[in-house]
């Protein structure tokens, strides 16, 4: 079976984790920093962050921000839970809104009519990779005094008009799970301005104002103080280290990706029954590949592609049709529209061409012989 994501790992990546072995400081040191580091240059952000995971990076920086009880986030149904569940944690409110269904991205239309006085924030997510449109957004948050969270979990490497996400705008959180683009094996990051940044530091360590490996640094190291609410957030030098190694072979990463999303697009184009998302692949850092197949055909398609070898998926069903999110629900028929039309297909640095190919073909069978 060609699965759906897969981590491209090797050698190097064991190698600095070796040295984190032989180090003897497996948790939040030295590596995490310079990871960190590594990070912050890459996207030319003020400060990073780094956590351990993405769902923490979200949860981490609406805390940081202030957003509690009875505050109100705005975010789009059509995401991973995830993105729900840090603001439910906090006791705020989400307010469901529609997507774009040419790109999956956030309708900021629709989410400018959903502001009330208690709107504290806007969530966008850049679905498969594909930055939403910030001068929009960050204009839109500047007006109304509203915070813009990026939820960049699929979107670390891909450019807004020559910026790469998460080096501009308010505070932008990235996913380093198994199957990101880049993988710390588990892990996350926040970019967020200095004003905030310390903050979000205390707060990734349990609201101390000092880590354990910079308090051996100094005199009386034993002394710490809880200066905050906090929570054991911080990533380790393991995981920092499995992605000092990714950081190196990002570049590859992203064009292998771009070549797959190129081939499936051009192939794709040619079906009818097949909508294809709008990208400008040349300046995005694919994460997933998702098609929308008309009809209501798309389970249909699951089921074939499952017999031919080919895995696929759908992501992600609404959060306002889950029971637990319900009592926040509102009507929003574009977004159940279009999920019940969208598959993801097979896309991974090392997918080999033959693998491409049979994908491929496998689609092109499925419409061969349903019309």
């Amino acid at each position: 079976m060609i699965p759906i994501q897969r981590p491209s790992l090797g050698v190097e990546e064991l190698e600095e984790v070796k040295k984190v072995f032989d180090s003897g400081w497996l948790g939040l040191g030295n590596v995490v920093y310079e990871f960190e580091d590594m990070v912050k240059r890459y996207l030319d952000a003020e400060d990073i962050v780094a956590v351990n995971s993405g769902t923490s990076a979200l949860h981490i920086a609406l805390d940081s921000l202030g957003i509690g009880s009875g505050d109100e986030v705005i975010v789009p149904s059509l995401t991973f839970c995830a993105s729900v569940q840090v603001i439910t944690s906090l006791g705020a409110i989400p307010v469901f809104c529609e997507i774009d269904p040419l790109t999956l991205n956030i309708n900021v239309d629709d989410a400018k009519k959903r502001i009330t006085s208690r709107t504290k924030a806007v969530m966008p997510v850049h679905y498969c990779g594909n930055p939403c449109d910030m001068d929009s957004l960050l204009s839109f948050g500047k007006e109304n005094n509203i915070f813009i969270v990026e939820d960049a979990a699929h979107a670390f490497g891909s450019l807004y008009k020559g910026k790469k996400i998460g080096g501009f705008g308010n505070v932008t959180c990235f996913s380093f799970d198994p199957i990101k683009t880049l993988t710390c094996g588990e892990g996350g990051a926040v970019s967020v301005n200095h004003d905030l940044s310390e903050m979000v530091r205390r707060k990734r360590n349990l609201g101390i104002d000092k880590d354990a490996y910079r308090r051996y640094e100094g005199t009386q190291n034993w002394f710490y103080e809880v200066a905050t609410q906090g929570y054991r957030y911080h990533m380790s030098n393991i995981n920092a280290a499995i992605g000092m190694a990714q950081l190196k072979k990002l570049p590859f990463f992203i064009k292998r990706k771009q070549s797959i999303v190129k081939a499936y697009n051009e192939q794709f184009s040619k079906i009818r029954g097949i909508s294809l998302l709008n990208w400008n692949v040349d300046e995005v850092a694919p994460f997933s590949y998702i098609i929308r197949v008309l009809d209501n055909r798309r389970d249909l398609l699951i089921e074939f592609l499952k017999t031919r070898g080919v895995g696929s998926g759908v992501h992600y069903i609404p959060n306002h049709m889950q029971p637990f999110f319900a009592k926040y629900a509102s009507w929003l028929p574009v977004t159940e529209a279009v999920w019940r039309e969208i598959i993801t297909l097979p896309l991974y640095a090392d997918m080999k061409e033959n693998d491409v190919q049979k994908v491929i073909d496998s689609v092109n069978d499925f419409f061969v012989s349903e019309c």
